[in-house]
């Protein structure tokens, strides 16, 4: 064998490995599977929907025609008054979930992988809102529902009975769902605002319980003002049947005090995210 017929063993090229670009659609997807698989998340979900249909059902069952709504027609909406009774215990809950879903990545560290793979971080805010708050939405729509269809079966033949027909229920309904959907955005938002799993859920817990009650310290006519525009107030507004008293708004104007409230908090927890550190 010669020189010139020895040839150098070739080597094959090796393929090209696909280059992934990150999406909104793919942090979505990753956020949806991120939810679903922590047990937290079913576990305090279901919490939320068993205060809302659980409160609501028990009030509805010890109503008394002598009690404080014993004077109430129907046309006052007592009956979804009982039926969303425990909508506080239920957006308590559902702001605590979101809380955990931000924040619980900075006390586990996961966060930095959320980064890395998402460098904008941006995405990553979105995603969380666009995954948790449609959930939060949703299920707590069809707790309302449950709790006001149990409630109806126990008020059947009293003055304040109402059915889901009725003009105005399922638009309170809705509402139940909307707040409930908006909070879990609250919370998503402020857990990354704080960072905090504990803090978070204090501050979320504070604004929901002890906010309203606060702000009759103020002179009255600042503090009705100021009362009707909070979350928990606004929230009550787009539930109510009919507008009652100064302490509520019209279900429109509570929506948009809502939207207001979400729009504030993701652009004080984008500016967070895009300015400090992980």
């Amino acid at each position: 064998m010669t020189a010139d017929t020895i040839t150098s063993p070739t080597t094959a090229p090796s393929p090209a490995r696909p280059a992934y670009r990150v999406t909104g659609r793919r942090v979505i997807r990753s956020e949806w599977a991120k939810f679903w698989s922590l047990r937290s998340s079913w576990i305090t979900l279901g919490v939320a929907v068993l205060f809302l249909v659980a409160i609501g059902a028990i009030a509805a069952a010890l109503y008394s025609p002598s009690g404080p709504l014993g004077g109430k027609d129907a046309a006052s909406g007592a009956a979804l008054t009982l039926a969303l009774a425990g909508t506080n215990l239920a957006a308590l809950a559902v702001g605590a979930l979101g809380v955990l879903l931000s924040a619980g990545e900075y006390s586990t560290g996961m966060v930095r992988s959320t980064f890395a793979a998402v460098p904008g971080r941006l995405p990553v805010l979105w995603a969380k809102c666009a995954v948790y708050g449609p959930i939060a939405f949703v299920t707590s729509t069809m707790g309302a529902l449950v709790s006001f269809l149990l409630g109806s079966a126990a008020l059947h033949g009293e003055k304040i009975a109402l059915s889901l027909g009725d003009a105005g229920v399922f638009r309170c309904l809705l509402g139940a769902g909307v707040y409930l959907g908006l909070v879990g955005v609250y919370g998503v938002t402020v857990g990354l605002l704080v960072r905090n799993s504990a803090g978070g859920i204090a501050i979320l817990a504070g604004v929901v319980l002890v906010l309203p009650g606060l702000t009759g310290l103020l002179p009255s006519s600042l503090g009705d003002t100021v009362s009707r525009y909070l979350p928990s107030n606004a929230g009550q507004s787009v539930m109510t049947l009919h507008e009652t008293g100064d302490s509520l708004v019209s279900p429109g104007a509570g929506v948009t005090a809502l939207l207001v409230w979400a729009v504030l908090l993701l652009a004080g927890a984008a500016c967070r995210l895009r300015r400090s550190d992980v």
